[in-house]
Order: structure tokens, then C-alpha cells, then sequence
């Protein structure tokens, strides 16, 4: 078999040049390697300008009754920098990671939408100057990451600075959810020959769990964004105290997309740290099946530990007790993982490399920060510490001791791949102990400031014992972290200019990556090595005895029924469900708390809205006989039933205008009561889905017109149409919890 039909059947094309160099090639490409690349350049950058500010911080805590900076201006420093490493460093690198080794990991191509793959990378990018422009349009946010309610409500933060975040972070939730749909497909349908799931590098198998808790946690997020902003500029009820709105509704939400947020960071240094220890211990990972199921349980679980970030707050004696158990339930799969790796370096012939001492020191402390977060399940003393210090050191040994110290691992084991050249060990080394020093002394004597009473988020302190000291330890180990940083980012420019050529497999590594050339072409590969097992450049180079035929072009690979283009739409419109369930359950929680039910009885007219809902429910119908049309081969009919939709779909948007003028007209508006702000943002979020929809169809239409629509079966047709019947099966429960409701109120 020549290379062309082996690659044929590995399932890639033959190689071909690249027709544009240069920067127009960067900015128009669709190659999943240069957009993994965008995505890394942007976390290093930012990462950059959160020191910075994380530098102000700590210079402004370096001794007691400081005046370095003004108590406004480091509210804003606090806030940016804990928004910029969570959402845009953490966050765009460990998706650029995944973006670039995902396919070269499993035998692809490229990812399985390279155009939503090249969006969301550039929302990446806009997203940043977005946030930040705030600083120049009357001062940056200012109310903490988390903008809190009411502190982030017009009342007490009258800037723009607030409505730049929540426009930021949305930008960033849909790129990332673009990126999790992405994921999914790519790893289900794009495998190549032989690589089942339980063959899956574990850097992989965990982006592609990680992509589920994504696809679940970011439309909350996304939900609670859109409420608040509705808030601040029209005038809403959602979260303002002294309208009958909940300050505490907004915790809710916020840490039920804040807690799984900090696996949706950590799941990819796992995989991580799983790929590098067993190439630098000479030691295949011990307990595969523990790890990849352990991760599946922390994705569970992850959704069920939110509020005990809120045990302060006084959810009562039963919510405490269930999320304290809960807190200590999710430490079993992650201690799981602590101890694979621990044994899988037991009797290893370890090498001390740059990426392996980020590793090691990964374990070390991570464990220390997970130990800390166990400590918080125990709700007397979350009583204590929780507000203090102590959160802080805990909170920074998970997030930079670990997802961060296992980003370095990842930049010098695959920098090789991406440049084709080594990065300096020597530089390696004095950033890592650089960091590692300079991490310890700021952050381990964060905890002992906690157990000594010094509260979090606070601008200055008082000249208690210890206090001075212990925070300038802190502020010095700061300034080590910065010498750091400058290291690595110097060793980044020197070694891609001038460092020693890599080779295809300077490590001696097994995953599929490494037998690409360094770096790998445009196309990937022309030619997948035999997969036989979950190591396969280890396989390759020892030989069965008795080899089962030809390696790749022996094996199957897994089918699934269903199509590229509608698993990737069944994936977003789970994200969409999740959005909606959102808006429900606060329209839900004020129908009771607030009694907006009976507002809804005096207001609403059941019938009028039943016999709009019959026309939307029709088109349900008529979109399913469309595709029946065109598997008979009746476009004719195909167009018809099309346009019959979009009619339908028309009658009941003007529907539902007729009925939002009326309640206008009556005084019921967006910003009247909490009824007006719930009814108005849920059934104008399921209107404007209808509206994109029909948008969609009236694509569809002017395709069929066109003749474009000649086999029995169309993926675009059935896309729309599973859209088409997720936004019907919506208005049904939205139908049901708004007008059916209001009748059992009368």
C-alpha cells in the first residue's frame, strides 16, 4: 500500500504546501496548531499584565497603613487580576493546549470545526482589550472577580467598569463553549483507526471529560451575566436587595459555575502532569482505568460542591451538612490521581528535567492545597477562616502550585513539538526555582496571616504582631515569581530564535504527537503509526511476536450513528438547556419568594398564549415533514414545508410582540417588579432563539432554491431541525412554568 492510500485510510489527506506565509497566514488560518499557538500567546501576555497587577497588590500589602495606592484603584487591581489569570491565562492556556495536541494526539487532521475553532480563538483575543478598555471609560471593575450583588448593582458601582466584565466574560463563555463542542466532536467522530477511548492519552481523555463540565458550567455563568447586566442597564430586579431581588440567588449561581470553573482549570494539568511523569520516570502510568474514572467522578461531583464557598452566608443546618459532606467526597477520585502518580514514579528511572521538576513540585503542592480545601468542609472552622487569608494561600496553592506549575511542565515537554527547538535547561531550571521559592514564601505564609485573623480583600491593615513581617515575606516572594516569569519569557524568545534543534522525539515519548515531524506539517500526518495500544510509538518500536496484520489498517474504528454536524449541535443545545434552566429557576424562586405569581394571575392570558404555543408546536411538525420531503426526493416539498415553518415560526414571534405592547401598555414593563424583569428576560431569551432560527430556516430556504439540496439526506436540514425542535420542546416548559402556573395561582 503506497502513502497515499495509507493515509486514505488512516483518515488523512496527503500533504500539501502552504499557499500564504506571514502574518496574513496567522490571521486568516484555520490550522489547528497556529489558532493552539494564538491561544497560548495570549495566556503568556496576560499572564504578564496579572503580575503586574498582582505586584501592585502585594506592594500595597508590603507593610502596615500603606498609601501606595489609593483604596479604589486596588479594588480594581484585585478585581482585573483575579479576573485576567482565571479567565484569561488559565483558561486560553489550557484550551491552546488542547486545541493544539487534541488532534495530534489522536491520529486528526485538524479539529472538527476548524471556522468555530478559528472564532473562538480570535474572541480570545478581543475579548482581553474588551475588559481592559474599561481602565480608559471611567475606571475598571472594582466590586472583586466575583462581583458580588449588590456591591456590582448600579447603586454601588455607577462606572462602566462592571458592564466591561460581564461583557469580557461573555465573549470569553462563548469561546470556550465553542472550544468544548469542538472537543467532543473532534475526539468521538475524528479517532483515527485503532485508537478506541480506552486507548485515549490521558491529556486528551481529560480535555474531552473537561468539555462536559464546560458545556454544564459556563452557560450558568453566562445566564447569571445577562441577568446582571439587565440589571445595570434596563433597569432590572434580579439581584437587587431593596426591590425584592436576591443578593444570595446571585452566590448561588455564580458558585455553581465558580466551583466546577476550578476543574474545568485543573482537569488539562492533570492530563498534564499524566502525560510527563511516565515519559520522564520510564514507566507507563500505573492505573489508567483509576485515573480516566476518577475524572469522570470529579466531573460529577464538581456540580454538587458549590456553596460551600458560601457556609458564612446561613444557608441553614441541612445545606451545610450535605456540602460539607459533598467538599469531602470530591478529595477521594482527586486523591486517586495523587496516588497514581506517586506510584508511578515509585521505582522509576526518573529524569530530573525542566518539565519534570514542575511536575514533581505540581504534587507536592497541589496536595498541600487540596489538604487545606478539605479543611473547609469542616464548617466550624470554614467559619473562622473563610474571609481571611487563609482562603487565599489555599485558593493560590490550587490554582498557581498547581494548574500553573503543571502549564510550565506542559510549555517545556511540548515546546520541542511546536518549534522544532529545545528550550534552554538551563534557563528551565532558574525558572522553576525562581518560581518554586518564590511561590512558597508568598503564599505559604498567606495561611499563617489567616489563622492570625487577617481578613481578605481588604485595602490596608493594622501594625499587629507579625503582620508586617509575614506580608513583606509575602510581597519579596512576589518579586521572585516576576524574576521568574521574565526567565521563561526569555527562554521562550531565545530558544525559538537560536535553541538547539529538537528532533521528532527529543523526550522519547509514545504518544502520537511525537511521530510527527517538529513542527508538525499543515496536514499532521501522512502516514499513522499502528495503534495497538495506549502507548503507540512504544508499541511501534517493540513488536509483537506475532503481529496482528497491518497495525492501522487492521483495526475499526468505534462508529457513532450519529453525524459530526448533529453531535455538535445535540452539544450546544445542551449548553442552551443549561442557560435556560438558569433563567427558569430564577424566574421559579421569585414566583414563591417574592410572590410575583400573582402578578402573573392578574396580568397574563393563558388561552391567547395556548393558541400562540399551537402555532410554534405546529412547526415542529412541519419541519419534521420537510425532511421526509427531501428523503423522497421531493424538493418541491422540501421548500414548501420550509416555508411553512418559517411562517409558522413568524406568527408566533408577532404573537408574542402583540402580548409584550399589551403588558406595556398596562404598566408591566422590565424594570416595574421582579414579575416584569423574570417574564420579559425568559421569554425575550426564548424569542430571540426563535428569531436565529428562523434565520436558519430562511437560509435552508434560499439553498433549496438554489438547488443545492439533492441527496437523500441533508446534515444542514437536520441541524436546523434539531434546533428547531429544542426551541419548540423550551417554549413548552417555559409555556408550562409562566401561564400554566399563573392558572393554579387563581
Amino acid at each position: 500500500m503506497n502513502h497515499a492510500s495509507m493515509a486514505v485510510a488512516a483518515g488523512v489527506a496527503e500533504p500539501r504546501e502552504r499557499e500564504t506565509r506571514g502574518l496574513y497566514a496567522w490571521i486568516a488560518s484555520l490550522d489547528h496548531k497556529q489558532l493552539g499557538i494564538i491561544y497560548l500567546i495570549t495566556g503568556i501576555i496576560f499572564l504578564i499584565v496579572g503580575g503586574m497587577e498582582a505586584l501592585v497588590i502585594r506592594m500595597q500589602l508590603a507593610t502596615p497603613r500603606n498609601t501606595f495606592v489609593s483604596p479604589d484603584t486596588f479594588n480594581q487591581m484585585f478585581t482585573m487580576h483575579g479576573t485576567t489569570m482565571i479567565f484569561l491565562v488559565v483558561i486560553p492556556l489550557v484550551i491552546g493546549l488542547g486545541i493544539y495536541l487534541v488532534p495530534l494526539q489522536i491520529g486528526a487532521r485538524d479539529m472538527a470545526y476548524p471556522r468555530l475553532n478559528a472564532l473562538g480563538a480570535w474572541l480570545v483575543v478581543l475579548a482581553g482589550p474588551l475588559l481592559y478598555y474599561s481602565f480608559i471609560a471611567g475606571g475598571a471593575p472594582n466590586a472583586g472577580w466575583f462581583s458580588y450583588a449588590p456591591l456590582s448593582e448600579r447603586p454601588y458601582s455607577m462606572g462602566t467598569g462592571i458592564d466591561y466584565w460581564i461583557l469580557g466574560l461573555f465573549v470569553l463563555g462563548i469561546s470556550t463553549i465553542g472550544a468544548a463542542i469542538n472537543f467532543i466532536v473532534t475526539i468521538i467522530k475524528l479517532r483515527a483507526p485503532g485508537m478506541t477511548m480506552t486507548r485515549l492519552p490521558l491529556f486528551t481523555w481529560m480535555t474531552f471529560v473537561n468539555s462536559f463540565i464546560i458545556l454544564a458550567a459556563l452557560p450558568v455563568l453566562n445566564a447569571s451575566l445577562a441577568m446582571l447586566l439587565i440589571d445595570r442597564q434596563l433597569g432590572g430586579h434580579f439581584f437587587t436587595p431593596q426591590s425584592g431581588g436576591s443578593a444570595i440567588l446571585w452566590q448561588h449561581f455564580f458558585w455553581s459555575f465558580g466551583h466546577p470553573e476550578v476543574y474545568i482549570m485543573v482537569l488539562p494539568a492533570f492530563g498534564v502532569i499524566s502525560e510527563v511523569i511516565p515519559v520522564f520516570s520510564r514507566k507507563a502510568i500505573f492505573g489508567y482505568e483509576f485515573i480516566a474514572g476518577s475524572t469522570v467522578a470529579i466531573a460529577f461531583l464538581s456540580f454538587s460542591v458549590w456553596a460551600h464557598h458560601m457556609f458564612v452566608v446561613g444557608l441553614g443546618r441541612a445545606a451545610d451538612i450535605f456540602f460539607a459532606i459533598a467538599s469531602m467526597l470530591i478529595a477521594i477520585p482527586t486523591g486517586v490521581k495523587i496516588l497514581n502518580w506517586s506510584v508511578t514514579l515509585w521505582g522509576g528511572a526518573i529524569r530530573f528535567t525542566t518539565p519534570m521538576l514542575f511536575a514533581m513540585a505540581f504534587l507536592v503542592q497541589f496536595t498541600f492545597g487540596g489538604i487545606t480545601g478539605v479543611s473547609f468542609a469542616a464548617i466550624p472552622l470554614d467559619w473562622q477562616v473563610e474571609d481571611s487569608y487563609y482562603l487565599v494561600a489555599h485558593l493560590h496553592y490550587v490554582a498557581v502550585g498547581g494548574i500553573v506549575f503543571a502549564v510550565f511542565a506542559a510549555f517545556y515537554y511540548w515546546f520541542p513539538k511546536m518549534t522544532g527547538r529545545m528550550l534552554s535547561e538551563t534557563l528551565g531550571k532558574w525558572n522553576f526555582w525562581l518560581w518554586f521559592v518564590g511561590f512558597n514564601l508568598t503564599f505559604f505564609v498567606q495561611h499563617i496571616l489567616g489563622l492570625l485573623g487577617m481578613p481578605r480583600r481588604v485595602w490596608t491593615y493594622p501594625d499587629l504582631p507579625h503582620w508586617g513581617s509575614y506580608n513583606m515575606i509575602s510581597t519579596v516572594g512576589a518579586y521572585l515569581l516576576a524574576a521568574g516569569t521574565l526567565v521563561f519569557v526569555y527562554n521562550l524568545i531565545v530558544s525559538f530564535r537560536r535553541g538547539a534543534p529538537a528532533g521528532d522525539n527529543p523526550w522519547h515519548a509514545w504518544t502520537l504527537e511525537w511521530a510527527t515531524p517538529s513542527p508538525p506539517p499543515e496536514e499532521n500526518f501522512t502516514l499513522v503509526p499502528p495503534i495497538r495500544g495506549r502507548r503507540p510509538l512504544w508499541d511501534l518500536a517493540h513488536p509483537p511476536a506475532e503481529r496482528a496484520s497491518a497495525g492501522a489498517r487492521g483495526q475499526r474504528r468505534e462508529a457513532s450513528a450519529i453525524g459530526g454536524a448533529e453531535l455538535g449541535m445535540l452539544a450546544f443545545i445542551g449548553s442552551e438547556a443549561v442557560f435556560f434552566v438558569i433563567l427558569i429557576i430564577a424566574y421559579g424562586y421569585y414566583h414563591e419568594a417574592a410572590h410575583t405569581g400573582t402578578v402573573a394571575a392578574r396580568v397574563l392570558d393563558p388561552a391567547r398564549a395556548g393558541v400562540n404555543t399551537l402555532f410554534l408546536l405546529a412547526s415542529s411538525g412541519t419541519m419534521w415533514l420537510a425532511g421526509k420531503s427531501l428523503a423522497r426526493g421531493n424538493t418541491t416539498g422540501l421548500l414548501r414545508w420550509i416555508a411553512a415553518t418559517i411562517v409558522l415560526g413568524a406568527v408566533f414571534l408577532f404573537g408574542q410582540a402583540r402580548e409584550w405592547t399589551a403588558l406595556i401598555g398596562r404598566n408591566v414593563t422590565i424594570s416595574r417588579d421582579l414579575f416584569g424583569t423574570t417574564f420579559f428576560t425568559l421569554t425575550g431569551f426564548h424569542g430571540l432563539h426563535v428569531f436565529l432560527g428562523l434565520l436558519l430556516l430562511l437560509m435552508l430556504f434560499g439553498l433549496g432554491l438554489r438547488g443545492q439540496f439533492k441527496a437523500p439526506r441533508s446534515a444542514g436540514l437536520e441541524v436546523v431541525g434539531i434546533y428547531w425542535h429544542f426551541v419548540d420542546a423550551v417554549w413548552i416548559v417555559v409555556y408550562s412554568v409562566i401561564y400554566l402556573w399563573s392558572v393554579l395561582v387563581r
